[in-house]
């Protein structure tokens, strides 16, 4: 599990970055998609998956820098319990555990990926940015 975790989750991660910033030209975008185990697990048995994406966040934070002179920003969007095919059987839990009292929509985080890719944010760069209802407050 370990290794399978680290290959999809920090290994696919850098490769897919390094693979994209050798194709953008100077002031372009990476956006990953971390999760908000970075910041707070919370859940037993997820102590590898919430490590990996912690390295996520590094990883973005640090690569963000090698990228600053051409302008590239990258930033990590941490989604917390969004409506998906995947929280089906799971959604009245997450509901009551979240202080907001309710989850995230798939829209919400493609707005927040949206404004990251846009003009406006041109000037934030190494960020992860924590899209959870309060969930890790």
């Amino acid at each position: 599990m370990l290794d399978q975790m680290l290959a999809v989750n920090v290994r696919g991660v850098f490769l897919a970055i390094q693979a994209a910033a050798a194709r953008l030209r100077d002031g372009g975008r990476i956006i990953t998609i971390g999760s908000n185990t970075a910041v707070r697990g919370g859940v037993v048995g997820s102590s590898v998956y919430a490590m990996t994406k912690s390295a996520v966040a590094t990883l973005v934070r640090e690569l963000a820098l090698d990228l600053a002179p051409r302008r590239i920003t990258v930033n990590n969007v941490q989604p917390g319990p969004i409506e998906t095919d995947i929280t089906a059987d799971v959604l009245d839990m997450l509901v009551q555990r979240n202080p907001l009292g309710r989850v995230g929509q798939p829209q919400e985080v493609a707005g927040l990926v949206a404004y990251l890719a846009g003009p406006e944010a041109s000037y934030m760069t190494g960020a992860s940015l924590t899209l959870d209802g309060g969930w890790v407050i």
